[in-house]
């Protein structure tokens, strides 16, 4: 009975080295150990992370495509800036670190608004897939009334995440605000909230 019992707890181990030595990232957004500083000009994966991160932070209204352009350059002087850290466009290991901490509530912010929330998404019937800023409608990105919210600002609404004010709507008028979702049928499943958006800028 022992010798079973080993036997179980060996193969039991071994399953579990290979799964962990097979695939080590699943879930995890870290840095590749010789993940080299990126800065305008850069391409590939590491990018596509970063710019995901910005996104998901609220800091990136543009295309997740994996070009360090200008515009993701701006989203990380943003970031760095909100963040304390040197203002220089370069993202390396020490402000990949900060970009994972985004994820939690924000702990400052200017001021908060309980809104009346809908959602939409490019494929609603009659939408278009640009945002009224010209930005690929996606998830992180808001219609507003921008005498309330003006366009650009960056938001974190409870249940639904960091997102940035990039659109308009003619029925988003007052305290109303919608929120962009990457399929119809999240954006009809959310249907009709109030939320409490806060103001980051």
């Amino acid at each position: 009975m022992v010798q079973l019992k080993r036997a179980f707890f060996a193969i039991l181990f071994v399953f579990t080295v290979l799964c962990l030595t097979t695939n080590p990232a699943v879930g995890l957004a870290a840095p590749p150990q010789d993940m080299a500083a990126l800065t305008i000009g850069a391409r590939g994966d590491d990018v596509r992370l970063v710019q995901k991160l910005l996104a998901d932070g609220g800091f990136y209204a543009g295309e997740i495509d994996g070009v360090f352009g200008p515009v993701t350059a701006k989203a990380v002087k943003e970031f760095q800036q909100s963040a304390n850290l040197t203002v220089n466009g370069i993202i390396d290991k020490e402000n990949f670190v900060y970009l994972e901490r985004l994820a939690g509530e924000p702990s400052r912010y200017s001021r908060s608004l309980i809104m009346r929330a809908s959602g939409y998404s490019a494929f609603d019937p009659g939408n278009g897939n640009r945002t009224y800023s010209g930005s690929l409608l996606r998830k992180g990105l808001v219609a507003v009334d921008p005498s309330v919210i003006p366009l650009g600002t960056r938001l974190y609404i409870k249940g639904y995440g960091y997102a940035i004010a990039d659109d308009i709507g003619s029925a988003i008028k007052g305290n109303r605000i919608d929120l962009a979702f990457d399929s119809h049928r999240e954006a009809l499943n959310f249907g009709l909230q109030k939320v409490t958006v806060y103001v980051l800028d």
